[in-house]
């Protein structure tokens, strides 16, 4: 007997919605205590990190250009792409929380710059920031727990939103123009599209034994979410 099968007494390839209501309530339970725990993880690395001697070389290091981000971000897709494989995998749970420990610390490192550029201008940038982020991913997980709607439909509209902003960054870096604070409260609304989708998804499209790919997907939105909101109060700042 497995790991999951021990955890819930149904079937795993059960999906969420035909699932007992017992079953359910655990995996959406299970879903975000792995959320929380990302979440967390997430926060002590940024201290470590943040704090490492000789940081700022590091972080000169990751902006002295353009090519540099270029190849920074294309390294993080890569391991965005390996983590997503690993947590969504359905042959071994350590594979799975491999996968999302590997994202983890994938954000934590790529966060290091903007992070370092917020402290250095004034630390309670990042406590407002992260409160509004926090605010508004509660806001949105409540619209989807108290109506109930499968934001499914919205999978296409964010597929192409995300190869259109991805486009637009790497002509930003390439040529080097800002994108400007429109682009970002648009990846703010992209962000909180994604928070409605994963969540609808928790209810209706991921199967009982899923809660570690659930978190993830959860957990990107966030990241994501925070990282624009960060933006728009330094640009505010500044």
């Amino acid at each position: 007997m497995s790991q999951y099968e021990r955890s819930y007494p149904q079937s795993v390839d059960v999906f969420a919605v035909e699932a007992s209501s017992e079953d359910r309530a655990r995996f959406i339970t299970n879903t975000y205590l792995h959320l929380t725990g990302a979440v967390g993880l997430f926060m002590l690395l940024e201290v470590v990190l943040l704090n490492i001697p000789g940081i700022e070389r590091l972080v000169a290091t990751m902006l002295s250009g353009r090519q540099s981000w270029l190849i920074v971000l294309a390294l993080f897709m890569v391991v965005s792409w390996v983590a997503n494989a690993w947590a969504s995998s359905a042959i071994s749970p350590v594979t799975q929380y491999a996968g999302l420990l590997l994202y983890v610390v994938a954000q934590a490192v790529i966060f290091v710059p903007l992070l370092y550029i917020a402290r250095a201008i004034d630390p309670e940038i990042i406590t407002a920031a992260a409160l509004t982020t926090c605010g508004l991913f509660v806001a949105l997980t409540g619209v989807v727990f108290i109506t109930r709607k499968d934001f499914s439909f919205l999978r296409a509209v964010l597929i192409f939103g995300g190869f259109a902003a991805l486009g637009l960054i790497v002509a930003a870096l390439v040529f080097g123009f800002s994108l400007g604070p429109i682009f970002t409260y648009a990846m703010i609304a992209f962000a909180c599209g994604y928070i409605l989708y994963d969540t609808s998804n928790v209810l209706y499209h991921y199967r009982i034994g899923q809660h570690v790919a659930a978190a993830l997907a959860l957990f990107a939105s966030v990241a994501l979410l925070f990282w624009y909101v960060l933006q728009l109060f330094l640009s505010r700042r500044r």
